[in-house]
């Protein structure tokens, strides 16, 4: 995992309302602090394991049911590695907690109604290492202003591209509902990728767009439907994105 600076997740709406500041692998024994990012999955028998990455898979020998309501979600986890055997999974793990990211599907292309549906307020994509697609998800940590209209409910959506002969050209939509000033706060939001089409083995572009507060920005991922990969380390999200202070 990537090392990760301060971040204020705002928005009980969206995701676990927590200070997370410096985050990697060596972190594990500090168990106040998230050390992954993962999906939690249920089989058959309705137990639960852990998606870690697109190949690594985890049995939390602690957790004999989902704790989600037997849905699918994104979730922050703090788990240490224990020595008990880990069945068809890579390893077994305690986890010390975990709570769930906002996972959403994606949205159809309303064409000219977008604006009025989804909204069109401005927004921030943070170059961190929560924004990722993995495991059929895109994860997204954005940064936006909060509290200036107490109570609003900010709404976020990931709109399907209008043009089926470039379907991996996507849209992140926010609906601040009029709330528009107040202070910058980030949140984490999932988007599960189903709809996209089959990438059929290969590894595609997938383009996400949506409006900053200096105008419209886009960045561009790797994609492929059967094994995704990180935010290309070559694209600059600008300068604004990255301040923390």
């Amino acid at each position: 995992m990537k090392s990760t600076k301060p971040l204020l997740l705002t928005g009980g709406f969206l995701c676990l309302l927590f200070l997370f500041q410096s985050c990697s692998k060596d972190d594990s024994e500090n168990s106040f602090w998230p050390n992954a990012l993962v999906t939690v999955k249920m089989v058959d028998d309705n137990s639960v394991y852990l998606q870690l990455d697109d190949k690594t898979t985890l049995l939390p020998v602690n957790l004999t049911a989902t704790p989600f309501n037997s849905k699918e979600v994104r979730a922050l986890v703090n788990y240490k590695e224990v020595d008990k055997p880990s069945g068809a999974y890579n390893k077994a793990v305690h986890v010390n907690w975990i709570d769930t990211i906002r996972t959403k599907p994606m949205v159809p292309d309303l064409g000219e109604k977008n604006d009025a549906v989804y909204g069109n307020d401005p927004v921030e994509i943070v170059n961190d290492w929560v924004t990722i697609v993995e495991d059929g998800y895109l994860t997204l940590r954005f940064r936006t202003l909060w509290g200036g209209d107490r109570g609003k409910v900010h709404y976020i959506n990931l709109v399907e591209s209008p043009d089926p002969e470039n379907p991996y050209e996507i849209e992140f939509r926010h609906d601040a509902a009029g709330d528009l000033y107040g202070r910058p706060g980030d949140a984490l939001v999932a988007f599960k990728l189903d709809k996209l089409p089959d990438t059929e083995g290969k590894t595609v572009k997938l383009k996400l767009k949506w409006n900053s507060f200096s105008g419209k920005k886009s960045v561009e991922f790797d994609y492929n439907s059967s094994a995704s990969s990180p935010l290309q380390p070559a694209v600059a999200l600008g300068r604004s994105e990255l301040n923390v202070k």
